[in-house]
């Protein structure tokens, strides 16, 4: 971890680009409709519909994948192949296979990848397409919209420590540096998330400053800027 590098706005914006913009409409392969699914319970089932912008058929296929902190298999796909043809779009169903109700919002991640056919007979080799890896909400039935769960996060230092908690049932997601305002100090979260009622410590020479500068996402993968978030200090 390296606390001192000096913050910069270009430096924002571009890890920003990287973590939150997974479409562009330039891209090859297999491109979804939206940069992230959202999964309601009370509903049971989301869909996903994914365009082949190659001029070849392709087969597309789907995959869950769990994150480090949640590998309790919660969704099947459906299909998890399918031939998709030039131009062409396939809808790909998550169905939420939950025997009881969710307490608070989950997180998975679903892999998008085409593989197109072979030239010939002769050929041995498999042209993959560019892999595609986007978020996946699980929201709990009845639960409110929550357009700004980054303020729900609770961020407080002592010492040379730093400590965000997430009291809310909403999951947070966000650049993985955040900054010390004043300073511009940078600190590495490890991650892009901060799940429900999680707390997570980071290390730090001193904390010194009033807030801290983190960059967002909303639920549906859209990032707003940076938001400056009340920083409390501990004896």
């Amino acid at each position: 971890m390296h606390p001192h590098k000096p913050f910069t706005a270009l430096g924002a914006v571009a890890t920003l680009c990287l973590l939150f913009t997974h479409l562009s409409t330039h891209a090859a392969g297999m491109i979804p409709e939206t940069p992230v699914v959202v999964v309601d319970q009370a509903l049971g089932e989301a869909t996903l519909n994914v365009r082949n912008s190659d001029d070849q058929p392709a087969l597309l296929y789907s995959s869950i994948e769990h994150i480090a902190e949640d590998d309790e298999p919660l969704l099947l796909l459906n299909p998890p192949v399918a031939r998709v043809e030039p131009g062409q779009s396939q809808q790909v169903r998550f169905i939420l296979r939950s025997a009881k109700p969710l307490e608070t919002e989950r997180l998975k991640r679903v892999v998008l990848e085409g593989i197109k056919p072979r030239q010939s007979t002769s050929d041995a080799h498999v042209s993959l397409g560019i892999r595609q890896n986007i978020p996946v909400i699980l929201r709990p039935a009845n639960l409110a919209v929550e357009r700004m769960p980054w303020k729900r996060l609770v961020w407080a230092g002592a010492g040379t420590h730093l400590q965000v908690s997430n009291p809310s049932p909403y999951v947070v997601r966000l650049a993985r540096s955040v900054n010390l305002i004043p300073g511009g100090a940078t600190l590495d979260l490890g991650r892009t998330y901060i799940l429900p009622g999680e707390v997570l410590s980071l290390g730090a020479p001193s904390i010194l400053g009033t807030h801290v500068r983190l960059f967002p996402a909303t639920t549906y993968g859209f990032a707003v800027g940076s938001y400056d978030a009340p920083l409390s200090l501990r004896e």
